[in-house]
């Protein structure tokens, strides 16, 4: 099966920034959006960011102009750049994808999912 791979997450100070990554080891995508979550310790899961399959792109107003999401398509690598990162930016960053066309193959395995494909998430700490 299909497991995303957030990595990039770690303890920065406010002001700094992160660039996170999500890519599917060992899959080529293809038809994929992509969203990226966050959740804070003791409260619901946040959206963050989108990126559709056709390039477009959208943020949630708490980090509009400060995170860019964007998408490397020769390595298939989704990143979320984060700047100006604040203590309340603080949580596990996961991203899912979007799009019941959304498939990865490997050789000649392909699997979809209407339900879209996760990943664990990585912490990101923004703390003095």
């Amino acid at each position: 099966q299909v497991q995303l791979v957030e990595s990039g997450g770690g303890l920065v100070q406010p002001g700094g920034s992160l660039r996170l990554s999500c890519t599917a080891p060992e899959f080529t995508s293809k038809s994929c959006g992509l969203h990226w979550y966050r959740q804070a310790a003791g409260k619901q899961r946040e959206w963050v960011a989108s990126l559709s399959t056709d390039g477009n792109t959208s943020y949630a107003d708490s980090v509009k102009g400060r995170f860019t999401i964007s998408k490397d398509k020769d390595k298939d690598t989704v990143y979320l750049q984060m700047n100006s990162l604040k203590p309340e930016d603080t949580a596990m960053y996961s991203c899912k994808t979007t799009g019941s066309a959304c498939t990865y193959c490997s050789g000649d395995v392909c699997y979809t999912s209407r339900i879209g494909f996760r990943g664990p998430g990585t912490q990101v700490t923004v703390t003095s």
